[in-house]
């Protein structure tokens, strides 16, 4: 979506970018998977973007795999966009944002939160070490080279 911008990256963020990173796609996701949203009018109704760059980002989380279009009427041909187990892995990665954006990019209360659909009670993304538990001082957490990283692009030890 974002054109091979990161080609010279070996960074999963950056591969994540390139299937989710343009301005209206994490807005599409977030309304198929927390408002419902299926249809190319809910999409386009609910958010007001432009048909032309709606149409791109659902026809790309296709391709993705993201979504999948799924024909719910033959006369009129109508689809709908139904989000894939791939698609639907976003979630954490939303309710982080939506934290973030709580602390830092607002001024008020948090204008939305996350429920389990179970119990009813708050839902939260943590960082969680899987020896000590939770990590809530994101200075502890530090990247480190992974078995996915080309031998070529591990730094030398020092």
């Amino acid at each position: 979506m974002l054109g091979k911008t990161y080609d010279s990256q070996v960074c999963s963020i950056a591969r994540a970018l390139e299937v989710i990173g343009e301005r209206w796609s994490l807005l599409i996701v977030r309304d198929a998977l927390f408002a419902g949203a299926t249809r190319y009018s809910d999409f386009q109704r609910r958010l007001g973007v432009a048909t032309n760059i709606l149409k791109a980002r659902l026809d790309g989380f296709v391709e993705a795999g993201i979504m999948q279009r799924h024909r719910y009427s033959e006369q009129p041909e109508l689809y709908e966009y139904l989000l894939t187990d791939k698609g639907r892995a976003l979630a954490p990665a939303l309710v982080a944002l939506t934290a973030w954006g709580d602390r830092w990019a607002t001024d008020g209360e948090p204008p939305i939160l996350y429920a389990h659909s179970v119990c009813g009670t708050g839902i939260t993304q943590q960082a969680v070490c899987a020896h000590c538990g939770r990590v809530d001082d994101p200075t502890e957490i530090q990247a480190v080279v992974g078995p996915g990283m080309p031998a070529e692009r591990i730094p030398p030890k020092a």
